[in-house]
């Protein structure tokens, strides 16, 4: 079975963001005078990043807007009864540091170059467009990518299969002929495999639970051995599974 696209997730897949949210939020934080309130810096980031993945939740769930989950984790962390505008200014500040600590994983390059001419490809991200876009831009790899899909304007996000169908449908390809790789084990690997893609879950280590049951999902610990994967008949090979 010939896969002949891969759709890549961004954060933490392609772009490095638990790091430079890690050093952005420290610098953002010293800036603002914040970190004398936390015994130590990391406390601080920790409690940032609980509050990041409860409202990002609530966005996902479909609760509330974009705007309104980055308005709503300035207020949280602050306890305080911001305005939109006074929310948006703060976060717009973090921004600034987040964006200077901005990378790459160093395997992304080599391997968009090995299946440059092979293969299409596309992002899907449960983000949104004008940041992944942007994103993608400023790391200079937004023009190696045919369409970038995400869930702010999908109306669906991952896990969900018409998330990644929609990426198929955007390629004009059926979902056996797709390759997705994503960092998540549950939203990206299980997702995409239930979706009928060839599933590939990268392990940067993240310390995720991973769900039981048997998911068709590939792991690799590298992008470097993405290539191998994509150009062989892995559908009918013995795959990683995670559980």
């Amino acid at each position: 079975m010939t896969i002949r696209a891969v759709v890549w997730d961004v954060d933490d897949t392609l772009f490095d963001y638990t790091t430079a949210d890690r050093e952005g939020m420290r610098a953002h934080l010293a800036a603002e005078g914040l970190l004398a309130g936390y015994a130590s810096p990391e406390e601080a980031l920790v409690r940032w990043r609980e509050i990041t993945d409860l409202q990002w939740a609530r966005y996902a769930a479909g609760e509330c807007t974009f705007q309104a989950q980055r308005r709503d984790r300035v207020r949280v962390f602050l306890d305080a009864d911001l305005s939109d505008t006074e929310a948006d200014v703060w976060f717009r500040r973090y921004v600034g540091h987040y964006e200077a600590a901005w990378s790459l994983f160093p395997d992304v390059l080599p391997v968009l170059e090995v299946l440059a001419a092979s293969h299409r490809h596309s992002v899907l991200s449960n983000s949104s467009i004008t940041v992944q876009e942007h994103k993608l831009r400023t790391l200079g790899v937004l023009d190696r990518f045919e369409s970038v899909l995400c869930a702010a304007e999908l109306g669906v996000s991952k896990p969900e299969a018409a998330a990644f169908l929609a990426a198929c449908e955007a390629l004009g390809l059926p979902p056996h002929e797709v390759a997705y790789v994503g960092d998540h084990p549950e939203i990206d690997g299980r997702g995409a495999a239930e979706a009928g893609l060839l599933s590939v879950w990268i392990d940067r280590g993240a310390a995720y639970t991973r769900a039981a049951g048997e998911v068709v999902a590939h792991r690799i610990s590298t992008l470097a051995e993405l290539p191998a994967l994509v150009r062989a008949d892995t559908r009918f090979g013995a795959p990683s599974t995670f559980g």
